[in-house]
């Protein structure tokens, strides 16, 4: 049974809401202190918006029914969402890299209790947000891509109020734009896994989780088998895994008794790889090659 997982539309809306709140209070507080890191962190805040509300179209995609011209149904709208929401905060860390280094080269003096003060703010919000969103990414990529932006903007804002403490009492105004290459670097690093894990899921790659060895070896263990060969198995959505392979029989046997050996093999291959679909070609005597991946 394919796995649904929905967010809560209340949830959703209080979360868009404190975002909002975030992001409008951080570009002007950003733009009346000239500092980079509000704006930063603002930017990074409204790609948080567009996050959760991409997020939500796509879940609810996802649980449309199959259909004739969609056989698969939107299973991947989140997979795409997912990627999609990664990809927007590499983007947004590039452009902050740049004006970081533009900061560097003239650095300007900026008003630094807009600063402490802003970014309290953003931690407050951020981290009330991080906890409505928190029980639903354990499920989902596309809810880990949004609870991923979300507790990033907790970080950063942390980071952005120790650069303001230091720059009111310190006077080290070069600290606001380290402030903006460091928060650039994390959304970095926080997104590159996410989108190679997304990327593998489109790419049809083989789920690491399935061992093809050990794989090979539980259906070669049924007696009537003597090979599994021309093997594919990728993953549909973040849940559901698909096989396909070609069986030799070493036996010309009944349409219903090779029926009876693939619902045993499907039923070991659910149990110890979580395969949730499989289809076999099943052979005797038939000259193919034999390789498990063709």
């Amino acid at each position: 049974m394919p796995h649904t997982h929905h967010v809560q539309g209340k949830k959703l809306f209080i979360t868009v809401v404190l975002n909002i709140i975030i992001t409008l209070s951080q570009i002007i507080g950003g733009l009346a202190s000239g500092s980079l890191a509000l704006l930063s962190d603002a930017l990074h805040n409204f790609s948080d918006v567009l996050a959760l509300l991409i997020a939500y179209i796509a879940n609810r995609l996802s649980s449309y029914p199959d259909t004739k011209d969609k056989t698969f149904g939107y299973k991947r709208a989140e997979i795409l969402a997912a990627l999609f929401n990664a990809s927007i905060l590499i983007g947004v860390a590039l452009f902050l890299i740049i004006e970081a280094f533009n900061k560097l080269r003239a650095p300007v003096n900026i008003n630094s209790i807009w600063v402490i003060g802003l970014g309290l703010l953003s931690i407050a919000l951020n981290t009330l947000s991080v906890l409505f969103v928190k029980g639903d990414s354990h499920d989902s990529l596309n809810i880990k891509a949004v609870y991923l932006h979300l507790l990033s903007d907790v970080v950063t804002s942390i980071a952005v109020v120790a650069g303001g403490i230091l720059m009111y009492y310190f006077g080290l105004f070069w600290v606001d734009p380290i402030i903006s290459l460091l928060i650039a670097f994390y959304l970095i690093v926080s997104s590159l896994k996410l989108i190679k894990e997304t990327a593998a899921i489109l790419m049809q790659f083989a789920p690491k989780e399935v061992e093809i060895e050990k794989l090979v070896s539980v259906v070669e263990s049924l007696p009537q088998i003597d090979n599994i060969h021309h093997l594919h198995i990728w993953k549909l959505d973040e849940h559901n895994i698909n096989l396909e392979a070609h069986l030799d029989f070493n036996k010309n046997v009944t349409l219903a008794e090779s029926n009876r050996v693939i619902d045993t093999l499907e039923e070991l291959l659910n149990k110890k790889f979580g395969i949730s679909h499989t289809t076999f070609q099943c052979e005797y005597n038939r000259q193919d090659k034999k390789d498990i991946i063709v």
